[in-house]
């Protein structure tokens, strides 16, 4: 139910799963498995996948600005990088979108309490529907200073997105196993 206007399409968005920014996540490995399920799936279904890839703090070309090995993105897949946690704020995001026709946005990767919130936030404010994969994404432990586990991070993540609205547009959650590409 987007409100940009002939944007039928769905894309998984797959947010800063690079070896820098997961290497002492919450259950990385059950995340980026989850992840890799959901890359493969809209690959079948001809589902867009895009990657974004930080920057800020991550030298372009390191070992830890990679992604990770368990995912392997496609040539044919668009890559934007970026430099603040909103995947759209000064990045190329939007254009690509709109070249593969995209107003839904189905969004996994990390940190969970940072470029997750700040990208879902942004998509919607944009006119996209934006749902979060509720076990596909994650974040670092903080509690040293003051923020919650990760794991009550992720919860309340949750917790709020499912009930996120906007006019003309949807947001939410799923799970890995109930996500349908095909769905609106």
């Amino acid at each position: 139910m987007t409100t940009l206007a002939d944007r039928p399409a769905t894309a998984l968005l797959v947010v800063d799963l690079q070896n820098g920014v997961v290497a002492g996540a919450h259950e990385r490995d059950r995340v980026v498995a989850n992840v890799a399920h959901l890359v493969e799936a809209a690959r079948r279904h001809g589902t867009p996948v895009v990657w974004v890839q930080d920057h800020e703090t991550l030298e372009r070309g390191s070992e830890q600005w990679r992604i990770v090995p368990e995912l392997s993105p496609e040539d044919r897949e668009p890559r934007v990088e970026k430099i603040y946690g909103d995947a759209f704020e000064a990045t190329e995001l939007e254009t690509v979108l709109a070249g593969l026709a995209v107003g839904r946005l189905l969004v996994v990767g990390a940190q969970t309490d940072a470029c997750i919130r700040s990208t879902l936030h942004g998509a919607l404010v944009r006119g996209y529907d934006a749902t979060l994969v509720s076990d596909a994404h994650t974040t670092e432990d903080q509690s040293a200073w003051g923020a919650p586990p990760p794991d009550q991070v992720i919860a309340h993540t949750n917790l709020y997105w499912t009930y996120q609205s906007a006019p003309g547009r949807t947001a939410g959650t799923v799970a890995t196993q109930d996500v349908d590409f095909g769905a609106r």
